[in-house]
This record gives C-alpha cells, sequence and structure tokens, in this order.
C-alpha cells in the first residue's frame, strides 16, 4: 500500500451554514428520513424509531415499502417476545415509522435524512438531485455508503459542509458500531452532531477523519480476505487452510472465505474494485474472486460460493491452522493499520475498536500485531515483497518506523491502559463497591484467556484494596453477561497449553470469587450462558433482569461443562436441577431460574443498575468479617456437614470478639445503623 493515499484530502474550514434554523446539535434533531427500504434501511429506520424518533421510510415503489415496514413490524414483535423490550414500546416504535414512496412525502420534513440506496455512485448522485428539491435547508445529509468517495457525494448537494458519512452495520438492530466519516467539506459541528445522534441512538460511533476508500472496517477487512484468496489462487494454502488459520490461530469469528460468503463474494468485489480504482497496485483483486462471481458462486445468497450451502455449507476444521498463513495475514492487517494511522485516517486505538464493533474482532489488528511484534510482520512483508514483488507487499514507511524503533501500533495506548490494567475489563469504584465489568459485548462478553488472566487480577485489586467491601460483577451492554467460552479464542491457545490446563484455570480463577471474603454480587442482563453461567455461579447473590437467558448449551456442541459447572449447579439449585439444565442443553427464563434458587432476584429490564448498586452498597456496608468467615463455613461444610458446624462455632468465638461485633451491638441498642470497620 501507498504510505500517502492520493485520494485522501485533509478537512477544510468550509463556511458554516448560515440557515437560522440549521440542525447544529442532536437536541435540534426530531424527524429522520431514511431512503432505502431493504435490509439496511428498514433497520436503521428500526432503530431510530426505537430511539423515540419520527421516521420517514422511504423507497421507489409501494411494495418495497411495504416489505421494509413489514421487516420493522416482524424485528420489534421478536424483540418484545424476548422482553428486549415491551410490548407497548414495540407498538409505540412502529406508530412512529411512516412509510411512503412520495420523496417529498418523506424529506420535507426532515432533521436528517439517511441515505441507504444501492452502493453505485450514478443511483445515489441522482437520488441527491432529487433530494435537494424537497429537503428543507436546515437538514443534514448522511449517507450510509460502505466505501464509495464522501467528498464526491456531498459535492452533488448545496450542503456540502452538512453532509458526511453514517456508515451502519448489518444488521442494524444488533450491531453497535457506526462509523461517522468526514468528506472534505464536512465541518466539526456536523461530524459531532451526528456522533451525539448514533450515542442517542444507542450505538458506539467511531470518528473516521479522512474520506478515504474502505474507511476503516473495510480498508482491513477487504485486502484480508483478497490476501486470504492470493494464497489459495498461488496454491499455497487451502481454503481449509485459510479458514482454520483465520477462525481458530487468529480467533477471529469467522474464515475469511466463510465471512465472503456471508457477505456476498460479488460485494466483497465490488469493494475490492473501488478500492483497487482509487489506492492503485497494492488491492488488485484475486482472480479467484472474479471466477466465482463469474461462475455465480456469490456466497449463501446463491447456494455456494466457497463453500456449497446446499449441502453441508461452512465446515471449517480446528486442526489445519499454518503458522506461516497466520503471520502472512496479520502481516497485511498490520499494514492497513499503519497506513490508515499514517494518512489521519483513524488512530490505532480507534481502528481496534472498530473492528471488535464492527467485525467482531476479539482483539483489534492493532493489538494482535503488537502481540506479535511488528519486527516479524515487517520482516514477513519483506520477504512476500522480494520473492513476488507485489505492491501489496510493500512496507508502509510508519509501519517499518515502528518496528525499528521496537515500538508498537498502541504503544502510547497500552502505556495508558496499564494505568488502569485491563484489556478486557473495565472498572468502577462506587464506595465501598467495586463494579468489574466484563467489557466484550462486540463478542457477547465471551469468556478468553486473556479476560480469565485479568478477572484474576482484578480480584486480587479487590481483596487488597481497604476501601472495597463487595464486588458487583457485571456484562457491558444489554444482551449479555456473558454468552459463554470464546471458542476460537481458546482453540487459539491449545498450541501452548492443554484443554484440561484451560478447563483447571478456568475453574481456578472462577472459584476464586466463589471462595473469596468479599461478598460477590452477579448483575445478569441479557445471556447467561456456558461459561457465562459457571462465573455467575460463583457470585454470593444474583439479580438478574426479566429478559435474561440460562443454560448451559456445551451438550449442544458434543462437549460438557468445563469450568465448574457440573460441580457448583447442583450446590445451588440441587442436583436433579442441575443434571436437568445440563443434559437438556436448554435454555431457560430468568423467572425459572429464580424458581429453580439459581436466581435471588428478578428485576425490570430497565432497573437492573440500580437494584444491583442498591444490593451491593447494603453488602458494602455489613461487617466483613463476619461476612468472610460465614462465606468461608458454608463453603467448608458443603460436602461436610459436621466439618462445617466446627468451623462455624470456631468462626462465631472469633466474630464475636470483633469491634464489629461490639459496634453492631450498640447500634442496636441505640436503635441506629451500624458502621462496620471490619476491625
Amino acid at each position: 500500500m501507498d504510505d500517502a493515499d492520493s485520494d485522501t484530502t485533509a478537512e477544510t474550514d468550509a463556511d458554516p451554514d448560515t440557515a437560522t434554523d440549521a440542525v447544529r446539535s442532536v437536541d435540534d434533531i426530531s424527524t429522520i428520513a431514511v431512503l432505502g427500504a431493504g435490509n439496511m434501511g428498514h433497520g436503521i429506520a428500526e432503530v431510530a424509531a426505537l430511539a423515540g424518533f419520527e421516521v420517514f421510510l422511504r423507497d421507489i415503489d409501494d411494495d418495497l415499502v411495504r416489505a421494509g415496514y413489514d421487516r420493522i413490524e416482524w424485528s420489534l414483535g421478536k424483540l418484545a417476545e424476548k422482553d428486549r423490550i415491551s410490548d407497548d414500546e414495540a407498538d409505540a416504535a412502529l406508530d412512529r415509522v411512516t412509510p411512503v414512496v412520495d420523496l417529498a412525502a418523506a424529506v420535507g420534513d426532515a432533521d436528517v435524512v439517511v441515505e441507504v440506496v444501492p452502493e453505485r455512485m450514478e443511483v445515489k448522485k441522482d437520488v441527491y438531485a432529487e433530494v435537494e428539491a424537497h429537503a428543507p435547508d436546515r437538514a443534514l445529509f448522511v449517507t450510509n455508503t460502505s466505501s464509495l468517495s464522501i467528498t464526491e457525494l456531498g459535492r452533488e448537494t448545496d450542503r456540502p459542509e452538512r453532509f458526511c458519512g453514517m456508515h451502519f452495520f448489518n444488521p442494524p438492530v444488533r450491531m453497535r458500531l457506526v462509523e461517522v466519516i468526514s468528506g472534505a467539506d464536512s465541518t466539526e459541528e456536523t461530524l459531532s452532531t451526528v456522533e451525539a445522534l448514533a450515542e442517542r441512538l444507542g450505538k458506539t460511533p467511531v470518528r473516521v477523519h479522512k474520506d478515504s476508500p474502505g474507511f476503516v472496517v473495510n480498508r482491513v477487512l477487504v485486502p484480508l480476505l483478497n490476501e486470504a484468496a492470493w494464497a489459495v489462487h498461488d496454491g499455497e494454502a487451502t481454503v481449509a487452510e485459510v479458514d482454520s488459520t483465520t477462525k481458530y490461530g487468529l480467533g477471529l469469528p469467522m474464515g475469511s472465505f466463510e465471512l465472503a460468503d456471508q457477505v456476498g463474494i460479488d460485494v466483497a468485489l465490488h469493494v475490492l474494485e473501488y478500492m483497487h480504482d482509487q489506492l492503485g497496485d497494492a488491492y488488485e483483486p484475486c482472480p479467484l474472486l472474479a471466477e466465482k462471481v463469474a461462475a455465480g458462486d456469490l456466497g449463501t445468497k446463491s447456494g455456494a460460493g466457497f463453500y456449497d450451502y446446499e449441502s453441508r455449507g461452512a465446515e471449517i476444521p480446528t486442526d489445519e491452522v499454518r503458522e506461516e498463513v497466520r503471520e502472512r495475514l496479520l502481516a497485511v492487517m498490520a499494514n492497513e493499520v499503519a497506513g490508515l494511522v499514517s494518512n489521519d485516517v483513524a488512530d490505532a486505538e480507534a481502528v481496534d475498536r472498530a473492528l471488535q464493533l464492527g467485525a467482531g474482532f476479539p482483539d483489534g489488528p492493532a493489538k494482535m500485531a503488537d502481540d506479535v511484534g511488528l519486527d516479524t510482520l515487517v520482516a514477513c512483508l519483506d520477504e512476500r515483497h522480494a520473492k513476488t514483488g507485489a505492491a501489496r507487499y510493500e512496507v508502509v514507511e510508519h509501519l517499518r518506523d515502528l518496528a525499528a524503533s521496537e515500538e508498537g501500533l498502541l504503544e502510547e495506548k497500552a502505556e495508558a491502559a496499564d494505568d488502569v490494567g485491563y484489556d478486557t475489563l473495565s472498572v468502577d469504584r462506587d464506595g465501598g463497591v467495586t463494579h468489574l465489568v466484563i467489557d466484550r459485548p462486540h463478542r457477547l462478553n465471551s469468556i478468553d484467556v486473556d479476560l480469565l488472566t485479568d478477572l484474576d487480577d482484578a480480584l486480587t485489586a479487590c481483596e487488597e484494596d481497604d476501601e472495597t467491601r463487595t464486588v458487583l460483577l457485571t456484562g457491558a451492554g444489554d444482551r449479555a453477561f456473558s454468552a459463554g467460552a470464546d471458542f476460537q479464542r481458546v482453540a487459539a491457545e491449545l498450541d501452548s497449553r492443554s484443554v484440561v490446563d484451560v478447563s483447571r484455570e478456568g475453574q481456578r480463577v472462577f472459584g476464586r470469587f466463589e471462595s473469596s471474603p468479599l461478598p460477590v454480587v452477579a448483575a445478569v442482563d441479557g445471556f447467561c450462558l456456558g461459561g457465562g453461567l459457571e462465573l455467575a455461579a460463583c457470585a454470593d447473590l444474583r439479580i438478574a433482569t426479566r429478559r435474561s437467558t440460562f443454560g448451559l448449551p456445551e451438550h449442544n456442541l458434543g462437549i460438557m461443562p468445563g469450568w465448574g459447572g457440573t460441580q457448583r449447579l447442583r450446590h445451588i439449585v440441587g442436583e436433579g436441577r442441575a443434571k436437568e439444565i445440563i443434559l437438556t442443553a436448554e435454555r431457560y427464563d430468568a423467572e425459572t431460574m429464580a424458581d429453580y434458587g439459581f436466581v435471588n432476584r428478578v428485576v425490570a429490564n430497565d432497573s437492573l443498575d440500580e437494584r444491583a448498586l442498591e444490593l451491593a452498597r447494603d453488602l458494602a456496608a455489613g461487617p466483613p468479617i463476619a461476612q468472610a468467615y460465614t462465606k468461608r463455613v458454608m463453603l467448608r461444610g458443603r460436602d461436610d456437614t459436621d466439618a462445617g458446624l466446627e468451623l462455624e462455632a470456631q468462626a462465631f468465638g472469633h466474630v464475636f470478639g470483633t469491634d464489629d461485633a461490639s459496634e453492631g451491638i450498640a447500634a442496636f441498642d441505640s436503635d441506629r445503623d451500624p458502621e462496620f470497620t471490619g476491625e
């Protein structure tokens, strides 16, 4: 890749909009027009309606508009069925969507116009020519293009300074990422407003500072796919080896070819051809992709692509990982990240966040590259360039400089992160409550070896902190406490450790929460499955939203619980219930798990944070010494009641002589709340 993209231009200080009623902040937005009712369009319209905006959904004929509207109604119904929203909220959101064909009716009162028409420059330009005739002067225009030039599209309008990219990911209702892309003329006011709009929609915006083909996510994913195709085309690897390496060697959610089939090989090829045209020979499409498209093998939508979906589908072996393929693919990604950073398109941290949220990467490509070592990846690129002469292996100077200086793409960010301490957890303290949040929402907070390490370290920090009285454990987002083990990441670790070792490590770390002297509360919202349930089982108390779902689905995968589920669950719900949950591999709602004794409290979907913190604060106000001994005694007496009773007597004698006991008795006599100090 050329180190300086010829097509990228810096933001200019365009004259601000002079209209007195122009949209200048998210507070000025109440009505959104969505142009295009296809998969992306109706999804964006649904997201906007759920966020409380009035939405006009428009397409070119009644059938298309009605189909989009019907999909919104179906999706809202499924969300209500799963208790993600109430029936009233679903009805209210649908009432806010108005399906129309007439363009003037769609955009005439819009504060924001979101264009989601087919990904062809001439089609989009034609739409904007029409929109300008009917949209109010105050409106912002945004395009959902995944790769086309924001600058070129913006200059088709009379408001290029109030035009930018707003790239949602499919499906918009579920995917958190929105790339907010600056055109050459976009003002900071426009970009900030659109970022705030994305947040109001419940999304995480990532700023793309320059109009560069592929933006961030596609700029990494498409060359990754192209390199995978070249490896097969040149006879250096098989499809099975590449996808095994991608999925189990790199730990990505899908194999490269599996992902191409899902996206559509024709779509990937179109984006690659555009990047090739704009950026040069480093993006020359592999002939293998064109051959697939010419044969009509486009992926899942045609029934066949790199895999045959009319028979077995994508069956990816776990044991065909090849280190040289892993290094090659990672080197290409690192080169792309370095190019984005050096051209001020996005910083490395933003690139990682975008790939995690938009593509489900467990770690971002910058972190993955840093972990391997940039010098190793530069050497790989140089070796391949010397061997093939291919432009895609030309090393970006920024990457070479970082490798020579022994720095990483995330060097500065990594140092800052060390102060906080964790890659997979976020930590918040509220008085005596330390709140540990599993922060992998892009992977449904699934558990890998890095998270086990962070949980281990975080609990140690809590136990060594004199201010921490209670640990509150939750998952980021509202979709999952934790959906279980991250099998791709765990499998990637098996070169250096055995499955038995990983099982023992999970048992040890989870067991520390069970045996910790600190009370532990698990607050569950969404999925609590597999390893997530095994972790929750180690908490002292569990509180869950009504929409939460529990289960140990391992038997559906031909495996079994390996992080304590076979033992700890039976102590909580009894052996019969535990066998039912494990052997049937079914999913259970929160009320059922409360009936079984696993969940202590079931609360409304929107009150978990408040109720969980309230419970944790109550425990934090309790007597620390008595709490610690109570946990120890109960754990000791699980399988030996006599031993537990003896330990209880000894502990009672010890606790009775503490200052906390004196304070508790004095407070009782004085009819006041005790103030325990742990002494």
